[in-house]
């Protein structure tokens, strides 16, 4: 599927604002450019809209957000939009954005297949020209990228790889016409991509070995079908709804309690822990007491719970222990907990295997499966791999995204990331970054945080506008000030204590660091605008004007 502009040979664009991606945060940022009279274009890697749910389209893909948060906030969408589930598959929300596009009118302002390869500024005229592989030059004042945070796939340089005879399968590049039918599947991660896919393939292969270095925390996800009339009934309420995911901390309006562990009594605790647990979802984690990210203590009867009620569904003494061990293997909440439905029943099966690599670690991949590190073998006739992305930095950095002096994005960053309120870059005048690092991205819903920046960006540019100014760019002090307090806000918590994706850790050679504002949506919301209100940490150019 093509946009109509970009079908009828329009290579040369010239516009107000490029929009790098069509996911969700390409769509919002489309919408609320529009709002501003402001002729904006989407150019897009993929043939169709989706970001994410257009790529990962593997067995069990759905999202872990409930309805009816996982959405953005644009009423002529979801006025007439109906979710089947509290957690909607990927087939659904590729039908939601397919919706969005029907409601707005977005593909006309779309280039798909239209992969952005450079991207440089020019101070003198103060003008954006981005270059596509399709041949496709465009020219803007603005620019705004939205290629999202988990998009380049990361596969680890697994010895003998290209020797296997039978598939090998990244998990966001899933075949279509993939059967898991008689077949012997091999499964290397336990993040939760990993967590979807064996839950479903142990349903239908004959053989599932699971490879992990560590098990994730899964949560229970309560999936249950939603019908039309209550949803019809909720939305009176979805104005509030949204507002206060938005004042909430991750993006869901769950109340936490104001004090901590030690000061209720064990009781009191037990009883609570108990309400999370039932509610489902994310509670569990966003509803914790006060001290737990930051307080070992405190951090290790969440775990001990946890564990309790995950070892009970687990029978096979050797998995048990595998996946929900006595003592924690990294601090809870440290790293991603996935929402899960059978995930530990289908583990439990005989037909499941799991392999820790730390104990017994991957030697070669030969033509027939893997050679371990105690001289074992196993056969598989696929070989799946769920090992996540270069997450952040990676769609970013291998888009030829020059700074102001020709110097790529990829040699800015080499030494770790460093943005301003993760929505800014010094070198970078009048571009906007959606939904990457140093903002909280990782611990938020996806569209509340999305929408939060979106709002931000299209604010900047109205008093940009208003002001009949050039552009605006984050000054360097003000970039090394946001970097430092990242690192002072997370210094203070447990989770540096853990590698994760969260800072980088999962790619080898990739600097690692505090990659996340954890202070929340809410606080984070305020902080930013107080400083663009003031243009406080900026550079302001104060010359012309596209409207």
């Amino acid at each position: 599927m093509s946009a109509t502009n970009n079908s009828s040979g329009d290579y040369s664009v010239t516009c107000d604002a490029i929009i790098v991606g069509a996911g969700l945060s390409g769509i919002s940022a489309v919408y609320k450019l529009r709002k501003l009279g402001l002729n904006a274009k989407i150019f897009e890697a993929a043939p169709d809209f989706g970001g994410v749910w257009y790529w990962n389209r593997y067995p069990g893909a759905r999202v872990d957000s409930e309805t009816p948060f996982y959405q953005l906030n644009i009423p002529e969408v979801w006025k007439d939009w109906t979710w089947s589930c509290r957690y909607p598959d990927q087939k659904e929300l590729l039908a939601y954005v397919h919706h969005c596009d029907k409601i707005l009118g977005l593909r006309k302002d779309v280039y798909f297949g239209a992969k952005v390869v450079d991207a440089r500024y020019g101070e003198k005229l103060g003008i954006w020209t981005v270059k596509t592989a399709a041949g496709h030059t465009a020219t803007a004042k603005y620019l705004i990228l939205a290629a999202g945070l988990l998009h380049r796939k990361h596969t680890p340089a697994f010895h003998g790889l290209a020797n296997f005879n039978g598939k090998v399968i990244h998990s966001s590049a899933w075949p279509e016409d993939f059967s898991a039918k008689d077949q012997r599947v091999a499964v290397i991660g336990a993040g939760a991509t990993s967590i979807q896919i064996v839950q479903d393939l142990a349903k239908k292969a004959d053989q599932v070995t699971m490879f992990m270095r560590r098990p994730s925390y899964c949560l229970p996800m309560r999936q249950r079908t939603m019908d039309k009339n209550e949803q019809t009934a909720w939305k009176a309420y979805y104005p509030r709804l949204f507002e206060a995911s938005r004042k909430s901390r991750i993006g869901f309006p769950v109340q936490a309690p104001s004090v901590g562990i030690f000061e209720v009594s064990p009781e009191e605790r037990e009883a609570y822990f108990e309400e999370l647990w039932e509610r489902g979802a994310f509670n569990f984690l966003a509803g914790q007491y006060r001290d737990v990210m930051v307080d070992k203590n405190a951090n290790k009867l969440v775990y001990d719970f946890w564990a309790r009620k995950t070892r009970a569904r687990i029978f096979n003494p050797v998995k048990k222990d595998l996946m929900a061990p006595l003592e924690p293997p990294y601090w809870f909440g440290t790293k991603r907990s996935p929402l899960e439905s059978d995930y530990y029943e289908m583990l439990d099966k005989p037909s499941v295997e799991i392999v820790n690599l730390n104990q017994t670690p991957i030697v070669t991949v030969t033509d027939t499966g893997v050679l371990l590190g105690n001289g074992s073998k196993r056969e598989f006739d696929t070989i799946v791999l769920a090992t996540g992305f270069d997450s952040f930095t990676g769609s970013l950095t291998h888009m030829g995204l020059k700074n102001k002096h020709g110097v790529d994005l990829k040699e800015v960053w080499k030494d770790g990331i460093s943005t301003y309120m993760g929505v800014f870059s010094h070198g970078y005048p009048n571009a906007f970054f959606v939904a990457t690092a140093q903002a909280p991205t990782a611990l938020s819903n996806g569209p509340t945080i999305i929408e939060t920046q979106v709002d931000l960006m299209a604010d900047t540019i109205a008093k940009l506008e208003g002001e009949h100014s050039m552009s605006v760019e984050a000054t360097k002090s003000a970039q090394e000030t946001w970097s430092e307090l990242i690192a002072k806000m997370n210094e203070h918590t447990l989770f540096p204590l853990t590698d994760s994706w969260w800072t980088g850790g999962n790619i080898p050679g990739k600097a690692a660091r505090a990659l996340t504002f954890i202070g929340g949506i809410d606080l984070y919301e305020q902080v930013c605008r107080e400083k663009v209100d003031s243009w406080e940490g900026f550079d302001v150019l104060t010359k012309g004007s596209v409207l």
